[in-house]
């Protein structure tokens, strides 16, 4: 492989336009939050669904199914104008996986388009030089991989083994950032592999961060004592990542509370394939509203509507927005049953799940 620059064997080229494009978005990451510390009105981050299609089946996963088709263009668009002329600050694409999208690239353009910040959860498996590039001219600013494991079993085969050379062409051609994320708990059957995994993410010049197994509610398990000291050790390596900033994701490894206010439902939403509003992707069916009938009111009640699930909650993103909140607005009120729509299609809450947001 040719000589590069810093960690990756990356050409200047590449270093240049990943240099501009982090101090764009970073730049862009600071006016959002600022305006979100100035008004509680829209949301900040939103997970939207273009496929529930997947090319992989891991068994504890029930966010996917191998037959779905994927949402058409033009609906999209429309659900991405609708978030736009909310004020939405950030848009993650998750699945399903994405990539199985004929028109990914232009779900991303609108995204910048509409001047949101466009960011994608994948599992990797299908990334070339050649996507790699045509994200980064689409626009891409954010994208993050899960890797449950050194080398794949009857679980998972998102192992390093297996995505290794996936990590080495984002290292050398993404413009955009990338985050690698590891996960422990109940499952994992050796928790080194997040250490090697969270090293050789560092090592090729990619950020590193770490996720917490949920139980079959998205509730907290407690972590084992070397557990926890993987946890703490991947932690530290996370330098250019928000987490550091919050002491949640420490409580969750030792099995603690944890008091905040979850904004789900009006800081943070979540979108199926179906175009529904839902609290997160733990909590699915509720309030379970047409997202172009998803009303400033609805929203509004929701930021002052206690979460049951919140103490116990493992899901990081959803508490990373609820950050923003945090000290101010108490939440005094219960969810309310809302009048769902004559053609709605059954929901269900996920089982077993990792948090890979």
């Amino acid at each position: 492989m040719p000589s590069g620059y810093g960690k990756s064997h990356a050409s200047l080229k590449v270093w240049f336009w990943r240099a501009l494009r982090f101090f764009h978005t970073r730049a862009r990451e600071v006016l959002a939050i600022a305006k979100a510390l100035l008004s509680t009105e829209h949301p900040f981050l939103v997970h939207i669904i273009p496929t529930r299609r997947c090319n992989l089946a891991c068994t504890y996963c029930n966010e996917f199914d191998d037959f779905s088709n994927p949402v058409p263009l033009e609906e999209m668009k429309k659900r991405l104008d609708l978030l736009a002329d909310m004020g939405t600050s950030i848009i993650t694409i998750s699945g399903g996986e994405p990539l199985l999208h004929p028109e990914l690239d232009e779900i991303v353009r609108h995204i910048r388009r509409r001047g949101m910040i466009a960011g994608m959860i994948t599992n990797g498996f299908l990334l070339t030089q050649k996507r790699i590039e045509e994200l980064n001219r689409a626009g891409l600013e954010h994208l993050q991989i899960s890797i449950d494991n050194t080398k794949p079993d009857e679980v998972s085969l998102k192992s390093l083994k297996t995505l290794d050379q996936k990590l080495e062409l984002l290292a050398n051609y993404a413009y955009f950032q990338v985050n690698i994320n590891s996960v422990l708990g109940s499952g994992v059957k050796d928790p080194e592999d997040a250490l090697r995994i969270a090293h050789r993410a560092v090592d090729l010049g990619l950020t590193s961060t770490v996720g917490i197994i949920h139980d079959h509610n998205g509730q907290l398990k407690p972590l084992g004592p070397r557990e926890i000291e993987i946890f703490e050790e991947i932690m530290t390596l996370s330098k250019r990542s928000f987490s550091r900033f919050n002491d949640f994701q420490h409580n969750v490894a030792r099995g603690k509370e944890h008091n905040w206010r979850c904004r789900s439902g009006s800081r943070y939403l979540y979108i199926c394939e179906d175009g529904l509003v839902h609290w997160c992707s733990q909590q699915r069916g509720y309030p379970g509203i047409p997202l172009a009938q998803y009303t400033p009111e609805m929203r509004h009640r929701e930021f002052y509507t206690e979460k049951f699930c919140a103490r116990l909650c493992t899901v990081s993103c959803v508490q990373q927005v609820g950050m923003l909140d945090n000290w101010r607005a108490p939440q005094t009120l219960k969810p309310m049953p809302m009048t769902p729509p004559a053609a709605q299609t059954e929901l269900m809450q996920i089982g077993p799940a990792r948090s890979d947001s």
